[in-house]
């Protein structure tokens, strides 16, 4: 499988054939347990300027095949079949000439760009290695200056404001949405043909999403770049891709143009992935209220006016995170608190739970004044607040078992015996839908959603009056999100406890909760029943964030990203 390639350029001079082409593409990884075939039999291509997305669940190879197009597979993976770019099959190929395709043809932007970006240097240092490092002779590499350039061009290319200073920015000095904008800058150095993407707007706020979305849209109306998009979210296909690739357990199950995908989706995995998105306004926990529910059960969570201020340091100000917030939380309530990052929603959960100080105003947590706290005093309440993590994997000791790690807030509260401990742990683990033997397993044996399910339990451990959720579902695939989804609304309505819900995804925040608020810059701009904020919000804000949110209908979210073009400032 060999092209003809212009020696000047390095480019494919016929513009009809595909700048990717993969042709039965097979992956294998050797373990203890003997080999796991990842991926099984894939083909398929990309054409010049085209945005085809792959598609799938945890484990059904999407990640593993973007990886293999850069030739960024481990030791213990062994590949067959080709992976063809501008002529050379990057399976093949020498470690020399793989090195040259990476930066000048292909080029990848990571899932997580705090990781993807080195702290200790400036960005625009980062983008310049790359750019001496794959032009020009060893002898006539192209210099600092010339570099330095490039990498500002790089930065103004993807929207940074004020490249010619923030080239000389650290990683940390910049946000969420700047950060992968860096990252997609990096990649677009040495203008690469195809961008390989996984995962790009994952943890990002919506608002920020919509802006890196259509940045991706610009790259490929303005350059004619390529885009392979690797992702969960079944919006963000809408609102990018033209073609999409559908994965499960290695094999490619479906294939079609966006549009043709969605209205007529032919297998039934494909139709059941489509039908786990969340869909703003589908199965409303507010749908029908025309007043606040549980209002007459027990005040659980009372704030007024409450005030969290960070200390400046080196005389620079303190920081204001929560700015005079209001809002009460009564039992059997399922209260969603929504913002992008830096909102204040995670500080404010944190303050209930007792791990970060109150300033100013009063926070009320169970009848406990949580300004001026004591730990000696607050202690005993502990154990009526449960805490759901956003990333489980982190919140896991990865020395204990799932059973260890479930009993902990027990042996610590109310000193069980080892007995009475596991009848406890097989209880919560079954109620949580997962096998009590489970209990024997380490954090890493499990799946992401097993994962956040054993978290859920251990959070249910001590029978919480409160449960605080922190972005429990963002990083799940829709599958799995709408399975837990669906078992923690069946386990609130069993217990009947009093949950704060933390997200930034509007659309699971209206499945589960009947009261919605809005933050923004530390202030609650909007609250009310969750229907009425995200049918009529109030707040301009609140009616950006909501025009953010891609919807997964390719027609729907073409018309809407017109109509909110000047809302949305793109």
């Amino acid at each position: 499988m060999t092209v003809n390639i212009d020696p000047l350029s390095g480019r494919d001079p016929d513009g009809d054939r595909p700048v990717l082409d993969i042709d039965h593409l097979q992956v294998t990884f050797a373990t203890d347990g003997g080999p796991v075939h990842a991926v099984k039999d894939v083909s398929l291509e990309v054409r010049k300027g085209e945005v085809l997305a792959i598609v799938g669940e945890s484990g059904s190879g999407k990640t593993v095949t973007a990886r293999t197009i850069l030739g960024l597979l481990p030791e213990t993976a062994s590949s067959s079949g080709a992976v063809v770019i501008n002529g050379a099959d990057v399976i093949s190929v020498s470690a020399a000439r793989l090195r040259q395709i990476r930066g000048r043809d292909v080029a990848m932007v990571f899932q997580e760009p705090s990781t993807a970006l080195n702290p200790v240097f400036t960005v625009g240092w980062q983008i310049a290695e790359g750019i001496r490092a794959h032009t020009g002779s060893a002898g006539k590499r192209v210099s600092a200056k010339e570099a330095r350039s490039r990498a500002v061009d790089a930065l103004r290319k993807v929207g940074i404001p004020d490249p010619e200073h923030r080239v000389n920015y650290y990683p940390h000095q910049f946000s969420g949405g700047q950060k992968q904008r860096v990252v997609i800058a990096a990649a677009l150095a040495l203008n690469p043909g195809l961008i390989v993407a996984d995962e790009p707007t994952t943890a990002l706020d919506v608002t920020v999403q919509a802006e890196i979305l259509e940045l991706l849209r610009d790259l490929r109306d303005k350059y004619g770049t390529s885009i392979v998009l690797i992702t969960h979210n079944m919006g963000v296909v809408a609102d990018l891709a033209d073609r999409v690739v559908v994965m499960y357990q290695g094999d490619v199950v479906e294939e079609a143009p966006a549009r043709t995908l969605f209205a007529e989706p032919r297998q039934d995995y494909t139709r059941k992935l489509l039908a786990a998105v969340p869909h703003l306004g589908h199965n409303s926990a507010s749908q029908g209220l025309t007043d606040r529910a549980h209002q007459d059960e027990e005040v659980v969570v009372e704030a007024n006016n409450l005030t969290i201020e960070y200390p400046g340091r080196l005389g620079t100000p303190a920081f204001k995170a929560v700015d005079r917030v209001s809002f009460t939380l009564s039992r059997g309530e399922v209260f969603g608190l929504v913002g992008e990052s830096g909102s204040g929603k995670t500080t404010i959960g944190r303050a209930i739970a007792g791990l970060n100080r109150t300033t100013g105003g009063s926070l009320r947590v169970l009848g406990y004044e949580m300004l001026n706290l004591r730990e000696r005093t607050f202690k005993p309440l502990r154990k009526d607040i449960g805490f759901v993590f956003q990333d489980p994997a982190a919140s896991f000791n990865p020395q204990l078992t799932i059973g260890d790690c479930i009993a902990e807030p027990m042996v610590i509260h109310t000193k069980p015996s080892p007995a009475q401990a596991r009848k406890r742990v097989g209880e919560l683990l079954e109620s949580v839908q997962l096998p009590a033997s489970y209990a024997g397993r380490y954090p890493h044996e499990l799946s992401g959603g097993q994962r956040q399910r054993a978290s859920l339990a251990r959070a249910l451990s001590l029978n919480p009056r409160l449960l605080i959720a922190d972005e429990p579902t963002s990083a799940l695939d829709v599958s799995v999100q709408a399975k837990v989804l669906e078992l923690f609304k069946d386990i609130q309505q069993e217990f009947g406890f009093a949950c704060l819900f933390i997200s930034h995804d509007l659309a699971v925040v209206d499945i589960l909760s009947s009261w919605v608020g809005v933050l923004y810059k530390g202030r609650l701009v909007e609250q009310g029943i969750g229907s009425q904020v995200m049918g009529n919000p109030q707040h301009d804000y609140t009616r950006r964030l909501i025009a953010s949110l891609p919807v997964p209908d390719p027609q729907e979210q073409a018309r809407r990203r017109e109509e909110n073009r000047a809302l949305l400032g793109i």
